[in-house]
């Protein structure tokens, strides 16, 4: 019987918790990803800038920034003596991350696919730092270890949302990194619905055709 009653204890805790870690979430900020070119861009310097001090992007290589609109020109100004196919690496080794962090931070290249509504919990994050007598927590995320790199916390009127417009264009870049070929594979696929539309209707025509015959 004692085994029965602290497995149902222990259920009973596991589920209290479970409505106490449901109810401290925030909801996600509904931000629309429009994958405009200038955004995209913007966004990318963000991240070259500002997030790659910590976050690499493994699978994101110079080469593919042709993609959303930068120049050759550009390209190589950004990766001076790299490769073209040189992925995006942190500029922050494994060593001084374990160091600072505790952990190595996590790679951002799919990072919008990872998580479900993946854009929006990336804004909602970025943009839920507080401050209060010193202490800097993110309501979305209480223990995260990445500081307040926008400075989100600090700033309040227009200056917070320069700061909110910045977080959405890199944003926007990761969701685009996490699946670059997705308004490729959009645009096709409407070529290809209308295809079998066309194929459809040529079939129903031949079916008539042969059906005609037997009678």
């Amino acid at each position: 019987m004692s085994k029965y009653t602290s497995l149902i204890g222990l259920c009973s805790l596991i589920f209290v918790k479970s409505i106490f870690a449901s109810s401290a979430a925030i909801p996600l900020t509904n931000v629309e990803m429009l994958q405009d070119q200038e955004s995209l861009k913007r966004g990318a310097l963000v991240y070259y800038n500002t997030c790659r001090l910590c976050h690499s992007m493994k699978y994101i290589k110079f080469q593919h920034w042709q993609d959303i609109g930068f120049s050759e020109a550009e390209i190589d100004q950004l990766r001076g003596a790299q490769l073209k196919s040189t992925a995006m690496k942190s500029l922050m080794s494994e060593d001084a991350s374990n160091e600072l962090y505790g952990m190595v931070p996590p790679d951002l290249s799919v990072m919008a696919k990872a998580r479900k509504h993946g854009p929006q919990y990336i804004y909602t994050l970025m943009t839920s730092f507080r401050e209060k007598d010193g202490v800097y927590s993110n309501d979305l995320f209480p223990n995260i270890k990445m500081p307040d790199v926008f400075d989100v916390s600090t700033n309040s009127g227009d200056s917070k949302l320069a700061i909110e417009a910045k977080v959405k264009d890199v944003t926007e870049f990761l969701t685009w990194s996490a699946d670059p070929r997705a308004a490729e594979r959009k645009s096709l696929g409407k070529y290809v619905i209308a295809y079998l539309i066309v194929l459809s209707f040529m079939l129903y025509l031949v079916m008539k055709r042969v059906w005609s015959r037997l009678d």
